[in-house]
């Protein structure tokens, strides 16, 4: 293989890559000076001329011109008198000798693995190339089609047929793709990985609800309504709050659009994800209401330093505030970032004379038993005791054995 075919076949090579011209000539550079160091011991005195558009390669070696007795002949950038002469009979001491080297003087087995080396060197390339590209764009929305399905994962290709993985943990619950159909999502994250770069997608972080809104939603992109927080339960629902700086804009309205038309897309996207968006406001008490709403609150107690609210309602609004598995209450609670614990309010003509606070079983249940029903509006006895053990283990955290314990503690109270 000569120069012009090794050449033309390596920047085609490139160029199917999108390796641009400055990168590919310092690849091409750094082979040919490797391949002239292993065979001279140094290539400080070579020059390496290359065309890539014609195939073209110079290599010229440059010497001084020294006597044959002096102690310098061995040095890399000396040559004896008798053997530059060999090369031009004229030359004499002093003088330099430009001479070309070409690519056949270094045998087929080395040009062989210098091939291997510029195309090993520009998959190099591609990757690194592809590994910047990603990482500034962790954060941002993309659309690609499904390649394959894993058991862990999805591999999917851009448009430029880059893979990208979307592994089972980053999905929605509810998510079913086929292979060939196109999915959104955002760049998570950007990894190397025995040097081959891992683009990993994800459609159950906040951050991909935020795009969603951008795109769908024009004084989002445009900056005139913000996205303060937004807390999700990914397929199950989410909380998200906006402001507007525009007092003529209602910042709610504007997101859900006329009925719903807004953000319907979005909810189909998130596999019907229920999305509370809601108005955002630096007075807390009124974010919490707004953020329990449609419960209606009769008060609320604030305990900073333990980071805690304490909210108050009346039965029939207890469960609307908790939602269903506590799920309501936990969302509140990270948006507003505060523990948020329910308490129900029994009018004074309902109270039960015989009932008995929770917090007086102190001695014999734990107190984060205690708070576990204190979360879900359970504050007496008997409260506890009209539910089912099997309603009692869905809205809690608390394990069937600790729930038993729990009702025989109670009943024995009554019996």
């Amino acid at each position: 293989m000569n120069s012009v075919e090794l050449i033309s076949s390596f920047a085609e090579f490139a160029r199917e890559k999108n390796i641009d011209k400055p990168s590919m000539i310092a690849v091409l550079e750094d082979v040919f000076r490797t391949m002239i160091r292993k065979k001279f011991g140094s290539d400080e005195n070579f020059n390496v001329i290359i065309n890539p558009e014609s195939g073209d390669l110079e290599m010229w070696r440059t010497r001084e011109i020294v006597d044959d007795n002096s102690e310098d002949i061995w040095d890399f950038d000396k040559i004896p008198l008798s053997e530059a002469k060999l090369i031009e009979p004229d030359f004499e001491i002093g003088e330099e000798v430009a001479e070309l080297i070409k690519l056949e003087d270094f045998g087929r087995r080395v040009v062989q693995t210098a091939r291997q080396t510029l195309i090993q060197k520009i998959k190099d390339i591609e990757k690194e190339s592809l590994y910047d590209k990603y990482k500034d764009l962790v954060g941002e929305l993309v659309s690609s089609e499904v390649y394959q399905i894993l058991g862990r994962e999805l591999i999917l290709l851009d448009s430029e047929d880059n893979e990208l993985i979307l592994p089972k943990t980053e999905m929605i619950p509810k998510d079913r793709f086929k292979k060939g159909e196109t999915i959104k999502a955002i760049i998570h994250k950007v990894e190397m990985a025995n040097g081959t770069p891992r683009i990993i997608l994800s459609r159950i972080s906040p951050v991909f609800l935020e795009r969603l809104f951008e795109q769908e939603i024009p004084e989002i992109y445009d900056g005139t309504i913000t996205i303060r927080k937004i807390v999700r339960e990914p397929g199950e629902r989410a909380k998200v709050a906006v402001e507007s700086y525009d007092d003529r804009i209602d910042p709610v309205g504007a997101c859900v659009g006329m009925k719903g038309s807004r953000i319907h897309g979005i909810v189909r996207e998130l596999q019907n994800e229920n999305i509370d968006v809601i108005n955002f406001t630096d007075n807390l008490e009124l974010l919490v209401a707004r953020t329990l709403s449609p419960a209606k609150l009769n008060s609320m107690t604030i305990d900073k330093e333990r980071k805690r609210i304490s909210v108050f309602l009346n039965s029939d609004q207890v469960s609307m505030a908790i939602g269903r598995g506590g799920q309501n209450i936990k969302l509140a609670g990270k948006l507003v970032g505060y523990e948020i614990d329910v308490f129900r309010d029994v009018p004074k003509d309902e109270l039960d004379e015989e009932d008995v606070e929770l917090n007086e079983f102190s001695d014999d249940i734990d107190a984060w038993i205690l708070d576990e029903l204190h979360k879900i509006g359970l504050d007496t006895a008997k409260q506890v005791l009209a539910l089912s053990k099997e309603e009692l283990e869905r809205r809690t955290e608390l394990e069937e054995e600790t729930i038993e314990d729990i009702l025989s503690i109670l009943r024995a109270e009554f019996e």
